[in-house]
């Protein structure tokens, strides 16, 4: 399974579904059935400069012209599906478009300076949407976690993130000029996620434009959760909730940044350590407060938890009647935003 940064599927992720479909098929259309039309789609910035084509700099950047860089790059946007579930199509999309936009700027910034610093003359770049790829990359960096997976010859540590950055040094390294594509987009993606001069609310694709695209291709692009993520019983088998905890590892990302800071590093082979995704229940009280000064402790009564995100009283009733404390089911619902699903995993395992 090649995915290592959330569960299988395109659900949730309709703009991410288009991207893969509609520039492979291109792709593929221009290469075994109308080469000739290539010229059309090439990112030629000699004849930018010179002919003044500006259409260029839209064409050329849409459609790779070449398979491997189609292949890469659909498996890039693949593993960073979990950005468009996270924050939503809308600002998944003004990323796309805001970074599309200053590497294009940054793509002809640093052509230029490479002939008058060093007299290098770039004519044609890579084609594709190669620049809002690799931009994905920084707030991959910054926002993904990083977990441990295995150990090869006891040194070498193979994370959840080892894979797309190995497909990303394939990308780089398959054209001689891709590394000016690719510092286009890591700037793009660096001045764009820290929201430099206001680029988030100046490059943000407008509601009104999301609504209709989403009213649009919504009954051709949407996909249904995976059933494995429905509810489990009691009986489930243990293979049936591993796998069930692989597919829901979008919703565990989002916490195990907490839980990386409060349990010390566990180092064990050919396994993923669950239990540094997640503190233990009974003790995830104890760490709370850790960032701040420990004050003395106060009795509570045993079954009182404090008041934090509302939780659905039918939800505790239906983990209770599993055999679960109450206090246990309401921490377990707190941690898990009120997902019922997270919530059982959390306490069959713990």
């Amino acid at each position: 399974m090649f995915t290592t940064t959330g569960s299988r599927g395109l659900y949730k992720a309709p703009l991410c579904k288009s991207l893969l479909i509609v520039p492979s098929a291109l792709a593929g259309l221009l290469t075994l059935a109308f080469p000739h039309y290539q010229s059309i789609f090439l990112y030629n910035l000699q004849a930018i400069r010179e002919e003044c084509q500006l259409w260029r700099l839209l064409c050329g950047r849409l459609v790779c012209l070449d398979l491997k860089d189609t292949f890469c790059s659909s498996l890039l946007i693949y593993n960073f599906r979990i950005f468009e579930r996270r924050y939503g199509s809308r600002k998944f999309a003004s990323f796309l478009f805001g970074t599309w936009i200053l590497s294009a700027l940054m793509d002809i910034l640093l052509v230029e300076t490479l002939h008058h610093l060093f007299h290098l003359k770039v004519n044609v770049l890579p084609s594709g949407l190669l620049g809002p790829v690799f931009a994905l990359f920084v707030p991959f960096y910054c926002s993904i976690p990083q977990v441990q997976v295995t150990q090869v010859f006891g040194q070498f540590s193979i994370t959840n993130k080892s894979l797309v950055y190995i497909v990303g040094l394939q990308l780089l390294t398959s054209s001689p000029f891709m590394w000016i594509i690719s510092l286009s987009g890591l700037g793009s993606g660096v001045l764009y996620h820290r929201n430099t001069l206001k680029l988030q609310h100046l490059l943000l694709v407008p509601g009104w434009m999301a609504r209709c695209c989403s009213y649009v291709t919504r009954p051709l692009l949407s996909a249904s959760e995976r059933p494995l993520e429905a509810g489990l019983g009691m009986g489930a088998t243990l293979d049936i909730q591993r796998q069930q905890r692989m597919d829901m590892l979008d919703h565990q990302i989002l916490l195990s940044q907490f839980a990386q800071m409060r349990r010390p590093q566990q180092q064990q082979a050919h396994l993923i350590n669950w239990s540094r995704f997640f503190p233990s229940l009974r003790h995830r009280g104890q760490n709370q407060n850790y960032a701040q000064p420990q004050q003395p402790v106060q009795a509570s009564p045993p079954n009182h938890v404090d008041v934090g995100m509302p939780v659905s009283e039918e939800q505790v009733a239906r983990l209770v009647e599993m055999g679960f404390s109450r206090l246990d089911a309401l921490e377990a619902l707190r941690a898990s935003n009120n997902d019922i699903n997270m919530a059982t995993n959390f306490l069959l395992q713990h």
